[in-house]
């Protein structure tokens, strides 16, 4: 036999064998993507487009108050406010600021801190207990520190949560309040 004959004819078999084992796969890849049915995507509502719109506006306005709060209390640090609709944490939209500083450096005697960590450390407690962060309801669960600084409170439409992360828990506290006296009048 021929030796040019012989290898065409092994190529020939290993490209037939190819062709049979990937057929399936290939033949499904040429149908087009299929896509559910408009009514099953989720669409938002005129009022969570509106809530949304809101929860921005007032966000901001929060945010700048606290920054300016932290400011005259002469800390640094990362402010956030967050929002929840319903009853209950499922999901929430957040907004966030550094004044100042996003963490204090390690140094030789200190590992160092990273406060937009411990603001959402906070955050997490209060979205899980619904109370004010550092309440002790229950001890610390691991990722949470107790730390207090965050507020949360009920709102007109949701769950309203504001927090401070930077200077000692009572400066904290005083900071995240100048968040919450705004967000409440609009949520």
């Amino acid at each position: 036999m021929n030796p040019r004959k012989y290898i065409l004819k092994g190529l020939h078999t290993i490209y037939m064998t190819a062709m049979l084992f990937y057929a399936p796969a290939l033949r499904s890849q040429d149908k087009p993507a299929t896509t559910a049915p408009d009514a099953a995507q989720p669409h938002p509502t005129d009022a969570s487009k509106r809530t949304a719109r809101i929860f921005d506006e007032g966000a901001d306005q929060a945010l700048l108050a606290m920054k300016r709060r932290a400011e005259e209390l002469n800390i640094k640090g990362v402010a956030l406010v967050a929002y929840a609709e319903g009853d209950t944490v499922k999901s929430w939209t957040s907004k966030m600021v550094v004044v100042g500083k996003l963490a204090d450096a390690p140094d030789p005697n200190r590992k160092g801190n990273n406060l937009l960590g411990i603001a959402y450390s906070k955050a997490a407690e209060m979205a899980d207990t619904l109370k004010d962060s550092g309440s002790k309801v229950r001890p610390p669960m691991l990722g949470e520190y107790g730390y207090q600084g965050g507020l949360v409170i009920k709102g007109k439409t949701g769950i309203l949560m504001v927090v401070f992360s930077g200077g000692s828990s009572e400066d904290d506290l005083k900071v995240s309040h100048a968040g919450l006296d705004i967000m409440a009048n609009n949520l």
